[in-house]
């Protein structure tokens, strides 16, 4: 296959490059950024002409360009607007163009908000929003809507109503209600992989948009302990990059061979099915680091989520995925690997709030 791979030069889309190649297909790479596999592309997906000029010959498109992370805070609305939903749109339009039909899609478990809550008075619940007061006051766990007690988490499947708590997460929302209106516009056919914690070599480092484990890993090669905010037992799902990779290759094979409806957009858990905590995690990166242990701060991050974890049974029945790479072994490959590159540019660290009111960075 003739795949049109957007953010080639990226964490996550150089490795995919990599796999498609290793698969027998071949990569043309759009990224405004040097590196990546393929045949390179320097462009930027919101510049419709190059688009349609690296769009010529395509079979499919793996889409991968995208501002990621939290940030820092609403002033960064524009940028993840224009790069998210804006680059998306461009994309969408000229794949219309061209005829190609067949579109992978990064999305990300943030489109989920809070994870899948079970009460044990009023069962199945979606909590909402955690308030300033309770974070100040250490209270993490949302709350259940009707009674106000702490529910249970539980795992997410693809069938929970979204509800982002972010502009990261409306925009990876809104890419995906845009495919889903080209596939019917089109008769084409989208799978969106709803990637969990990605984590590997090359992942960024020394950036507020880079994920938390490169910030602690930061911090442990500079010998400081990582900072791990509330009470270090946020559950979460880390996916080593190499199993996301593949999960992409799957996805374009199994629409080659067997296509879905079209018109449609179908969407994928891409999780390892393994919940651990993210002081879990720091405490695995510090251990293979030899590095200081974590210091737990009760600080918090307005937007972020208490537990977000997924049921990846969907992807394992359908495109025949499943993780292979083992936590422990991820994370201490992760801990050696050679840190990405930082950023061109400074960037401020990213802002959380610690129990007394102050904003600490």
């Amino acid at each position: 296959m003739n795949v049109l791979l957007t953010g080639s030069a990226g964490f996550i889309g150089s490795h995919i490059a990599e796999a498609l190649e290793a698969a027998g297909h071949h990569v043309r790479g759009l990224d405004p950024r040097p590196g990546g596999g393929g045949t390179a592309g320097r462009a930027d997906v919101r510049d419709a002409a190059a688009v349609a000029r690296l769009l010529r010959g395509a079979d499919a498109v793996c889409h991968q360009a995208a501002k990621v992370g939290l940030g820092t805070d609403i002033a960064d609305l524009p940028d993840y607007t224009s790069v998210n939903v804006q680059g998306t749109a461009v994309l969408l339009a000229e794949m219309a163009r061209a005829g190609v039909t067949t579109l992978i899609l990064a999305s990300s478990m943030v489109v989920y908000g809070e994870g899948a809550y079970r009460c044990a008075l009023h069962g199945a619940v979606r909590p909402g929003p955690r308030a300033a007061r309770a974070l100040d006051a250490g209270r993490f766990e949302p709350a259940c809507p009707r009674c106000g007690r702490a529910p249970e988490p539980g795992a997410v499947g693809e069938d929970v109503p979204p509800g982002p708590r972010n502009v990261y997460a409306d925009t990876k929302l809104a890419q995906e209600h845009l495919a889903a209106s080209w596939a019917r516009a089109t008769g084409g056919t989208a799978a969106a992989l709803r990637y969990h914690n990605v984590y590997g070599p090359r992942m960024p480092r020394d950036t507020p948009y880079a994920g938390v484990a490169a910030i602690f890993r930061s911090r442990l090669l500079d010998g400081r302990a990582p900072l791990v905010f509330e009470d270090g037992a946020q559950r979460r799902d880390f996916v080593h990059v190499r199993d996301v990779a593949r999960a992409n290759v799957l996805a374009l094979e199994r629409a080659a061979a067997e296509p879905p409806a079209p018109g449609s957009l179908r969407p994928y858990n891409i999780a390892s099915g393994e919940p651990r905590t993210v002081g879990d995690m720091a405490a695995a990166l510090a251990a293979a680091l030899g590095g200081p242990a974590p210091e737990v701060t009760g600080g918090y991050r307005l937007g972020d989520v208490r537990h977000i974890v997924a049921r990846p049974d969907r992807a394992r029945r359908e495109l025949g995925f499943r993780a292979l790479v083992p936590f422990a072994e991820g994370m201490a490959e992760f801990a050696r690997a050679h840190p990405g590159p930082a950023p061109t540019e400074p960037e401020p660290a990213p802002a959380a709030v610690v129990p007394d009111g102050r904003v600490a960075r």
